[in-house]
């Protein structure tokens, strides 16, 4: 009988075959990564299908090829090439990091006498407590003394209904409430514009209001008002309200914006019971895209100065800032934040800045705040001090 011959060992894995697999893998990184930041030029807010990568924290973009310089510099052979490589996707990705390099060099001009104080804020639907499993733990009152405590002059708010989440169709959540009595109480002699779920409340003047449809810059298929929103269509229609309001003598056009749905969405990447991911992902991307079309259109025949400020569910990362209209400009350097981040607000990290302020670049910014909640919402409530000299 023929003894069987004793079976190969494997080869054992010799520091050289290490360092080859060692070298590899830091070449896919480096090199991986800056594909990566590539494409995510070429692709941001050109396609929803992009969205997941979209809507990463921005400060990856700027961590992740500092975390790649120690691996490139140990890949020995081919050192220069990856550092090269994770340099170069820094110096493409830090724009969308959200770093706020500019407060460094920026100190706004101290306010004159009449300078007007503005809030805007996402209040979480009004004053309902939806983060507490249930559990009631802020009252009506506490919502309005955090508001009336602000003592602004304009205040900007979204989100006011309340919600039922149990409701399958989406649409049908969101439902209208009336608090006509505690606004009147906390605010004597505001006057208050509310169109769809945003409501601006001011003690200045206000010279006219209209609320900005984003309708006709959606596709055919999403234009329609859903069913479930036909007695309430501006919680569809509309995602800005615009108000005239005299400030100094100068009517300043104040863009209350919410911009619809937050990035969580397309992060958690499943489905609802009565759309798909693709469909829920891509109504984001295009309602999104309208929102800010909408705005433009009516900023390219304002003749007044502007201030658009809101949630527009729109991180630094993203290539939607880009809709932006010309004749605003970004107000961030004002905030004395290096990594100004203003959701989510609650036992999450707080990663998305998504919350802004744009200003005509004839209205000055005097000062910059993002304000904790008290526990009352999601969203850090910004606070601004604004003047609009007379001379042009």
């Amino acid at each position: 009988m023929d003894e069987k011959e004793p079976a190969p060992s494997p080869e054992p894995r010799t520091p050289a075959r290490r360092r080859r697999w060692g070298l590899r893998l830091a070449a896919v990184a480096c090199l991986g990564w800056l594909a990566v930041v590539v494409l995510h030029h070429l692709l941001s807010a050109r396609t929803y299908v992009w969205g997941p990568i979209d809507l990463l924290p921005p400060i990856t973009w700027a961590a992740v090829p500092v975390l790649l310089l120690p691996v490139a510099w140990l890949a020995r052979s081919m050192r220069w090439q990856l550092v090269g490589a994770s340099l170069l996707a820094l110096v493409l990705g830090v724009g969308y990091s959200g770093i706020n390099f500019a407060t460094i060099f920026h100190t706004p001009p101290p306010a004159p006498a009449d300078a007007v104080k503005v809030v805007t804020w996402n209040t979480e639907y009004w004053d309902q407590d939806r983060r507490n499993g249930g559990e009631q733990r802020t009252t009506t009152e506490e919502f309005y003394s955090f508001l009336r405590d602000m003592d602004a002059d304009v205040y900007m708010l979204h989100e006011y209904a309340n919600v039922d989440d149990s409701l399958v169709d989406i649409f049908a959540q969101a439902y209208e409430i009336d608090q006509t009595a505690e606004l009147q109480a906390t605010f004597p002699g505001y006057t208050v514009v509310r169109e769809g779920r945003n409501m601006t409340i001011t003690r200045l003047p206000v010279v006219g209001h209209s609320w900005l449809d984003s309708t006709p810059y959606l596709p055919d298929d999403l234009k329609p008002v859903p069913p479930a929103l036909v007695d309430r269509p501006l919680f569809y229609t509309s995602q800005a309200l615009r108000t005239d309001i005299q400030v100094n003598g100068q009517v300043v056009s104040f863009y209350n914006t919410h911009i619809f749905q937050p990035p969580v969405r397309i992060l958690l990447l499943r489905s609802d019971d009565d759309r798909n991911m693709f469909e829920i992902d891509r109504f984001n991307f295009e309602i999104r895209q309208a929102s800010y079309q909408a705005v433009a259109a009516d900023l390219a025949t304002n003749p007044n100065r502007a201030v658009m400020a809101g949630d527009l569910n729109t991180s630094p990362s993203m290539n939607l800032l880009d809709m932006v209209s010309d004749r605003l400009v970004d107000q961030t350097k004002v905030l004395s934040s290096l990594y100004p981040v203003t959701w989510p607000v609650g036992d999450k990290p707080r990663m998305w800045r998504i919350d802004w302020l744009f200003t005509t670049p004839d209205i000055t910014v005097h000062s910059y705040d993002l304000t904790m909640p008290r526990g009352l919402s999601d969203h850090k409530a910004q606070q601004f001090v604004i003047s609009a000299p007379s001379s042009r």
